[in-house]
């Protein structure tokens, strides 16, 4: 694996220093779909929306239709690794949770499946998915084509600089949350900071809002169920001594069923009517639904555990609890039996969280995420739905 673990590498660093964000991966996609063009047996390139592409190997031979996704864009961050000669260059724009790597894998596993084409079956589809970071995501245009309808099985991973090096989770069922949010707008009366009797302060109300989000889970909700509310941006005001006509709150839901997903919005609903009621105020509430639970087919998921058992050994393959970050893959996973891994690639200085201006990954990881998806592009027959 060593040509290809190289040209992973050069790939992902270019990459890295010409981030994108979601919807504007015009030159990332261009790059994929010009390098991914040099291949001698891909069939096809297909461009479903246009900033993703999808890279066809079809054999002619019989066997199953299996797709290997990776995501391509980057997040709307400052990069702050200097240490890193393969920064960003695009200012206020970072790939700071791992698509690129993502990306470079697949582009490599590619490669490998061109070399070695004669030994595949089927068709296999590589799909790199634009705009995963940004709601609505990119994986529900591309599922909406209808293109997928018919395949037999789907495979994502993530890099995750939390887990070390290493560690391979695979689990049946739930890997990632519901993912919603709310656009908040709380409209008061404004005036004098030294007279607010004559005020109807709606930042009073945003604070009272934010600690009262808190009881809908901690009173509410069982300590067994899973159900996380995060107001992450609240805005108003302009002048130390002038109460603000309006405040702006921004939040996310993040639920692992149907039944407190709509329990969570029912409950935002009420509480900030309630408030701006007892407060003579008027709000504006765009509650968004976003992506689904990403649910892994048990059948299809005990294939892949098996082929990555093989591969690296009992003691590196895991089951952890499903995360409660969200993830467009759901898409895919709801047209098709799909499986969605987490593949540890953290060590000292390669720990920072996801979505951090210091996010790195340990790139000793992109061998253990090559050999996944090259594993299950040779061995797609047994990823055949029974007729």
């Amino acid at each position: 694996m060593t040509p290809y673990l190289q040209r992973l590498v050069e790939w992902r660093r270019h990459l890295h220093q010409h981030p994108e964000l979601s919807f504007e991966e015009v030159e990332t996609s261009r790059f994929i779909a010009e390098e991914m063009g040099r291949l001698k047996h891909a069939s096809r390139i297909e461009r479903l929306t246009p900033t993703s592409v999808v890279v066809v190997f079809a054999t002619g031979k019989p066997g199953a239709k299996i797709g290997l996704r990776a995501d391509i864009d980057a997040l709307p961050i400052q990069e702050e690794r200097d240490d890193l000669p393969f920064r960003s260059v695009n200012d206020g724009k970072m790939h700071a949770c791992g698509h690129d790597g993502h990306t470079a894998i697949l582009m490599a596993a590619c490669q490998y499946l061109d070399d070695h084409y004669d030994h595949l079956s089927g068709e296999i589809h590589a799909i790199f998915q634009h705009a995963e970071e940004k709601l609505p995501g990119g994986a529900r245009e591309m599922v909406a084509t209808g293109y997928f309808d018919d395949f037999d099985f789907i495979y994502g991973q993530h890099l995750f600089s939390t887990s070390p090096v290493g560690i391979l989770d695979i689990k049946d069922g739930m890997a990632s949350a519901n993912t919603d949010a709310y656009y908040l707008t709380i409209r008061g009366k404004g005036g004098h900071a030294a007279m607010p009797e004559g005020s109807i302060d709606p930042v009073v109300i945003g604070a009272q809002f934010i600690t009262l989000l808190q009881s809908i889970v901690s009173r509410r909700v069982s300590p067994h169920d899973a159900l996380v509310i995060s107001n992450t941006v609240f805005r108003a005001g302009h002048a130390q001594n002038v109460i603000p006509d309006s405040a702006e709150l921004v939040g996310s839901v993040r639920t692992t069923s149907e039944e407190h997903r709509q329990f969570a919005r029912k409950a935002i609903e009420d509480l900030i009517k309630n408030l701006c009621t007892a407060n003579g105020a008027s709000y504006e509430l765009d509650y968004q639904i976003g992506y689904d639970v990403t649910w892994n087919d048990p059948a299809k998921t005990a294939i892949v555990r098996e082929l990555a058992t093989a591969r690296f050994g009992a003691d590196h393959v895991v089951s952890l609890p499903g995360m409660m970050a969200g993830e467009d893959f759901s898409a895919f996973a709801r047209c098709v039996p799909s499986t969605y891994a987490v593949i540890g690639s953290g060590s000292p200085g390669f720990d920072y969280p996801h979505h951090h201006p210091q996010f790195g990954l340990d790139e000793r990881s992109f061998s253990i995420g090559l050999h996944m998806m090259v594993d299950i592009a040779m061995n797609s027959a047994r990823f055949k739905t029974p007729t």
